[in-house]
This record gives structure tokens, sequence and C-alpha cells, in this order.
């Protein structure tokens, strides 16, 4: 118990760092400005049509595609770039614990702090639906014309199909929101790892790792590739294994007709990486040198 009361004092340790520092602040500015303008469109279409919706449904739609989950990890770069955080506080940390305790807990800080984004995320997506929304558990007459007349097509909405008929909005609010945090946690964790090699390294890692999932969207190969029709349902099926972005993307995955991945292998697929990148980092801090001149390293 005592050990585990050292890696959460030291994780806690680290939000204290997020009081008055402008790098978490203007992350969690850059997370709402996402979330409005990726969610404008909706309740653009809302106020016109005097219509009703979800109040989960900006969210379900502003997350619901591969290139909106990567816009929302900018400003994860943002709130990691100096991972792990070695401040004048540390080295009386190390005095009193070992490396391994100490690094513990900045995982765990990662972890925590990816859940209170992703929480500030969905809480800003209910906050926007305002007055018309509703909590019962039920798909709105919105999403319903955005489904399946293909407007949600035309203002770039991802109102798909499927999801409307094999999910509901709970449901489905609860697995973006866990996929996404597996995401999160995944690339948060290869950007801790890469800036114990290389100072640095973290950030272009982590850009990396999302140009990846972005290179991999079959849209994208289409077209630079002309693939045709019949060779896109292929495509489709193959990033969808291998991108970690569109193992993040709800309507990606299996539903029972397709061979995509299902949403249980897509939490394994996370839960593995996660774990690995966090293995390698508890690894490489037994020879991590640590340079502290003032508060930079």
């Amino acid at each position: 118990m005592y050990r585990f009361k050292q890696i959460w004092l030291t994780a806690i340790t680290n939000f204290r760092n997020w009081r008055r520092n402008p790098r978490i602040i203007l992350a969690f500015c850059i997370g709402f400005i996402i979330c409005y303008m990726l969610s404008d469109k909706v309740l653009a279409f809302v106020k016109h049509h005097d219509t009703s919706l979800q109040i989960l449904e900006p969210f379900i739609w502003t997350f619901g595609d591969a290139a909106s989950i990567l816009l929302i990890s900018l400003p994860l770069l943002l709130l990691f770039a100096d991972m792990p955080n070695l401040k004048n506080d540390v080295p009386f940390f190390l005095v009193r614990i070992n490396r391994t305790i100490w690094m513990l807990g900045q995982i765990l800080y990662i972890i925590m702090a990816v859940f209170i984004f992703m929480g500030f995320i969905l809480l800003s997506t209910c906050i926007l639906a305002g007055y018309r929304g509703y909590t019962v558990n039920l798909w709105s007459e919105t999403a319903a014309i955005l489904g399946y007349s293909g407007i949600g097509t035309k203002i770039a909405v991802p109102a798909f199909v499927k999801v409307l008929e094999l999910s509901f909005p709970y449901s489905c609010t609860m697995h973006i929101f866990g996929l996404m945090l597996g995401y999160s946690i995944m690339m948060s964790g290869i950007m801790l790892f890469l800036n114990l090699c290389k100072s640095n390294g973290g950030m272009i890692g982590g850009i990396v790792f999302s140009g990846f999932g972005l290179i991999l969207n079959p849209d994208i190969v289409a077209k630079w590739f002309s693939i045709s029709k019949e060779r896109m349902n292929i495509a489709n099926i193959l990033f969808g294994w291998i991108s970690p972005l569109n193992h993040a993307t709800y309507y990606m995955h299996n539903f029972g007709y397709d061979n995509l991945p299902k949403l249980w292998m897509s939490y394994i697929f996370f839960g593995v990486g996660s774990v690995l990148v966090f293995v390698l980092s508890l690894i490489r801090i037994r020879n991590y040198s640590f340079s502290f001149t003032g508060t930079q390293r």
C-alpha cells in the first residue's frame, strides 16, 4: 500500500503544474474550439430546422470519423509535450523513491490526464447542445434526417446509418469515449517513451503516429492510387485492421456483417500497445541520465 501511495502522490504532483500553466490552458481551449467547430454544423442545422437532438449526439457526430479524432490529438500533443515532467521537485522525489515508482507515477498521471481531458471534451459537446438537447436514450429526429436523407454527407457530419440502426446514444457514446481514450493513452505513451530516448522526440513521435493513421485512411489511399470501387472494400478492411486511427473510429468496426475488427479487439489493440510502450519506458528509465539545470532538462 505504501508503494501505491508513492505512485499516487507522484501523479498528483504533476497536476499541480497545471496551475496557471499557459500550455495546459491552451490545450483545453483548443479542445473546446475543436468541439465548437466540429459540432457547429449540426447545431446550425438544428436551429434552422427547429428540431431537437439527444444531448450526446454532438459528441457522437463530432468524433464519429477518423478526421475528427485526428484533430483532437492536436491538443494532446501540447498536453504531454514535456513528459516526463522534470521540474525542481523531481530530484527530491528521486531521493525518496526509486526510478520505477517515479515512472509509474508518470504513467498514472498520463492515464488520469487523458481521462480528464476526454471528459472535458464530452462535457463541452453536451453544453453546446444547450436547451435543444434531451437525455432519453433514443436517437433524435435530427439524427434520422442526417443519417437517412444524405444531408449529413453534404454538411460533412458522419451520421452513419449502421450506427443509428445497431446502437443507442448512451452505448455508442461509451464506446466512442473508450476508443478515443485508448487511442490517446497509446499516443501519449509513445510520446513519453520517445522523450526518454531523445529530447523533444515525443512531439515528433506523436505527429508521426497521428500522420500514420491519416495516411492509412481508405479514402485518401483510394485517391492517391486510383483504387477501383471493387478493391475499395478490401482496402477498407485492411486499413481498418492495421491503422490505430481506424481502430479508434466507431463505425470502422464489425457490427455483424463485415470483416472489420470488433470493438473488443480494438480495446485489446490499444491495451496491449499502451502496456508495451509503458513497459519500454520503465526499462528505459533505469539507464536514463537525469540532468537538472533550473527547470530545464
